[in-house]
């Protein structure tokens, strides 16, 4: 599989070896710079040829980068955050394009994981009175979005079973690793689950299994639908 990078950060760098390592070839490299300098017509250029594209750079670069590679043929895992308020033109793109695309808020298995037991918890909670949820979440101080992507995703994923209005507090400071927490705290206890992402080498990993993943597909998908799809494959050859 043939793969170019937009962004060539700390997670840029990373998705390179990462891909390197399971045989993938990294083809072009876009940088934050050079991206802000194409056209889409010519950043769809320099997409040709390749099987997958993978973002890692800023929210207000993701439709331009989206149109670039729906134009080449090319489909797209976004880990970029901060684009929410984009979404549904992204997705009117990709429609009429007939592209592919899957985006997530965190790229992190262990994340995903985790996405799915704060819903379960939720849902265990709402059943019962007297625990008030909340959310905390901390990372280093040259993250821009605050709260992160992450964080929203959770909040909307307690919101199904606890209703909206989950308070939610975001801290930037010195090389805090990204953490999340969520709490039910009550009179008398609290309970309180916890993410902490001790490198970003589990991001990059995420993002080349969705890059094998979204290969020879059409669409919009999350991936959570990736790690759903893992899970069930494993459940049915555990039955086997």
């Amino acid at each position: 599989m043939r793969v170019a990078l937009l962004g060539y950060g700390a997670m840029g760098q990373l998705v390179a070896a990462e891909a390197r390592k399971a045989g993938d070839a990294v083809g072009v490299v876009i940088t934050r710079h050079t991206d802000a300098s194409l056209s889409v017509e010519q950043l769809s250029e320099k997409l040709r040829g390749h099987d997958v594209a993978i973002d890692f750079t800023v929210g207000e670069a993701v439709l331009k980068n989206i149109e670039a590679c729906v134009r080449a043929g090319v489909s797209l895992v976004e880990g970029t955050t901060g684009w929410k308020q984009h979404e549904s033109q992204a997705k009117q793109i990709l429609a009429e394009h007939s592209g592919a695309m899957v985006y997530g808020a965190n790229f992190s298995i262990g994340v995903n994981l985790f996405y799915r037991i704060v819903k379960q918890a939720s849902a265990l909670f709402a059943a019962v009175d007297g625990f008030a949820p909340f959310i905390e979440e901390a990372h280093h101080n040259r993250k821009r979005d605050a709260p992160s992507g992450t964080a929203l995703k959770l909040r909307d994923l307690m919101s199904e079973h606890l209703g909206p209005g989950i308070p939610t507090s975001s801290t930037r400071a010195g090389y805090i690793p990204g953490t999340h927490r969520v709490g039910f705290d009550s009179e008398a206890d609290q309970v309180l689950l916890t993410h902490t992402a001790r490198s970003r080498q589990g991001f990059a990993s995420g993002a080349v299994l969705a890059a094998h993943w979204i290969v020879g597909r059409a669409g919009v998908f999350e991936f959570g639908d990736v790690i759903e799809e893992i899970l069930a494959a494993d459940k049915i050859r555990r039955t086997l």
